[in-house]
């Protein structure tokens, strides 16, 4: 199977990128099928999850401590012990599975999808449900070099701020783009300033989804994110640490068919960090 590019990423259909519950239903025995949960910590998984399905967690997994993406020996380890190969069809849900898939398109992986429906949509329907931990087959994982295309730097928005090509696009809370609060969960941070970058507009989550958790339809989500048919070249989606972030460019680039579309994955955790960063 060939690696994906990102050209060929924004020209995916919704049923490429999207299966619905019954289609992984009946695919749960699919040794070339790999569901994976992610979330910010255990407690979800451990009370109960997908047969099959192992966890990411955003924060040990994806992040450092200083919350900046790990390295790609990490990454590489990590497709590995989950027992990935280039060829599997890799299956995300949970709290932020836009973020798992992003990063797999930053490595160019080829077949990866999102579940259109909730945790909650897939229990009340019924389907297999269990508290067993997965334990794959660990294999080494050919990591090839980074997209560059989809990926924004610290340097790359601040170049991008006075730049009338080019949207930023905030995913956050109205009060954390207010500067009301640094943290979702309402918390500041010792050292970090509250706020957003100049000239970003907000967009929230509000509107993405209904009320089973699946993705709403291209006119709707086009509405969210005020799509006239005469935007900038490109965009640059971010939040805190990447999950609303990534929420943003997978609408975008993969249900909208936009282009030059990048996620700064370094979000507000690091720039509010930084003294040297402007901040509105």
């Amino acid at each position: 199977m060939s690696q994906a590019t990102a050209s060929e990423n924004s020209a995916m259909t919704r049923t490429e990128v999207l299966v619905s519950p019954e289609w992984l239903a009946g695919r749960l025995d699919d040794p070339s099928v790999q569901v994976i949960e992610v979330d910010v910590n255990a407690r979800n998984y451990r009370a109960g999850h997908l047969p099959g399905a192992q966890l990411w967690n955003v924060y040990q997994d994806f992040r450092k401590p200083d919350y900046g993406l790990v390295d790609e020996t990490a990454i590489a380890s990590l497709f590995g012990r989950s027992g990935l190969t280039p060829d599997t069809t890799v299956v995300f849900y949970g709290y932020a599975p836009a973020l798992a898939f992003w990063m797999m398109k930053v490595y160019r992986h080829a077949d990866v999808r999102i579940l259109d429906s909730s945790r909650d949509t897939w229990q009340d329907a019924g389907l297999p449900w269990t508290t067993d931990a997965a334990t794959p087959e660990p294999t080494d994982y050919p990591l090839p070099a980074p997209d560059p295309g989809i990926r924004a730097s610290q340097a790359d928005v601040a170049a991008s701020i006075d730049d009338p090509e080019t949207r930023i696009i905030d995913m956050r809370t109205r009060p954390e783009f207010d500067g009301e609060q640094f943290w979702p969960s309402g918390g500041m941070e010792e050292g970090g300033r509250a706020g957003h970058i100049p000239s970003a507009t907000n967009v929230t989550l509000d509107g993405v989804f209904d009320e089973a958790g699946r993705y709403r339809g291209a006119d709707e989500l086009a509405e969210v994110f005020a799509l006239d048919g005469v935007e900038p070249a490109r965009m640059i989606t971010y939040c805190t640490v990447g999950g609303r972030g990534s929420t943003a460019w997978f609408v975008l680039t993969c249900l909208l068919g936009r282009t030059g579309v990048r996620v700064y994955d370094g979000g507000w955790a690091e720039w509010g960090k930084n003294p040297a960063n402007p901040v509105a």
